[in-house]
């Protein structure tokens, strides 16, 4: 495993951050719970020190499988714990953003009990609330960070213009947005936040599983599954697009022993100056020691420029 510094925050943590969305269970395949346990443990034996997490994933359950894994492997302050705020799943089908005081009280507290800690690491507002002020937000934020219960705050899914205004009342240290060969929309963002010595920790790194070259034709999937409701280029004319970029994976592929298209995926966001640590998500001990041997090489200069030519040529 290969370690950065997560910017101003001075941590240094793994190149991987291990995402739990499917880990809560919900939006994704079913696993046992054993099994998606087990990948935990797979991924802090793997060298991941870093976990991405939220309440939002399936009311909580993703965090709480997290707390009581690293309280079963003793490790929660070897761990860096990254979650979230003001969103809330409860009823299985709706997302509901509220960033009002009294609602982000009630969340980091519930994430305290989850994770079975006295403190996160890192604490981000999952989605701006268009109905609460970002003063309210930040000042509830600012006054858990000077008591201890966090010790960084950051933002998910936010503007420029928004991350500007909410550094006015507490200072942002961490950004996480939705950044792949598939979803570069928010590249001119990301580097001005690296440039702020903000720490970046990108989500969607193998959009969605799309570039681990698993899927090749088009599925239905369920309305309440992420790869429909969520990340919308598994849908034409997208997907077809994507499956020539993926074409030119599968050829530096072969040039590196057929290594699996996710290492290829997780070397061309990692390898980007401007990326802090790449969030991807996995249910199985088998999957995650695959995609964290992706650190065991890197691409080259021109594997690298080749590869964003085709996304140039199919995807801009």
């Amino acid at each position: 495993m290969r370690y950065k510094r997560f910017g101003k925050t001075e941590l240094q943590v793994s190149e991987m951050c291990l995402g739990t969305w499917g880990i809560g269970g919900a939006g994704w395949d079913s696993n046992s719970e054993e099994t998606r346990l087990d990948a935990i443990y797979a991924a802090v034996e793997a060298g991941i020190n870093f976990i991405d997490t939220a309440p939002a994933y399936n009311n909580g359950e993703a965090e709480r499988m997290l707390g009581r894994a690293l309280k079963n492997m003793g490790k929660r302050h070897e761990v860096v714990i990254s979650t979230k705020c003001g969103n809330f799943f409860n009823d299985g089908v709706n997302y509901i953003r509220d960033c009002s005081r009294d609602k982000i009280i009630q969340q980091i507290d519930d994430s305290l009990r989850n994770l079975q800690t006295d403190y996160i690491d890192i604490m981000l507002i999952h989605w701006p609330d268009p109905k609460t002020p970002f003063e309210e937000t930040m000042g509830i934020l600012s006054d858990l960070k000077k008591a201890g219960k966090i010790l960084h705050v950051g933002v998910s899914n936010f503007s420029r213009e928004q991350m500007e205004e909410v550094d006015r009342y507490c200072t942002i240290e961490a950004y996480q947005p939705q950044y792949s060969m598939v979803s570069r929309g928010n590249e001119a963002q990301i580097k001005w936040a690296a440039e702020k010595d903000i720490g970046v920790m990108t989500y969607g790194s193998l959009g969605g599983g799309i570039l681990t070259g698993a899927i090749r034709e088009v599925k239905e999937y369920a309305p309440s599954d992420s790869r429909n409701r969520f990340y919308k280029h598994f849908q034409e004319p997208t997907f077809s697009k994507i499956m020539e970029v993926v074409k030119v994976m599968d050829r530096i592929s072969a040039e590196h022993d057929n290594v699996p298209l996710s290492q290829i995926a997780i070397n061309w966001c990692a390898q980007k100056e401007f990326i802090s640590t790449c969030i991807v998500g996995s249910q199985q001990r088998r999957k995650i020691f695959e995609n964290v041997a992706a650190f065991d090489w890197s691409l080259s200069a021109d594997e690298m420029a080749m590869l964003d030519e085709a996304i140039h040529t199919y995807l801009d």
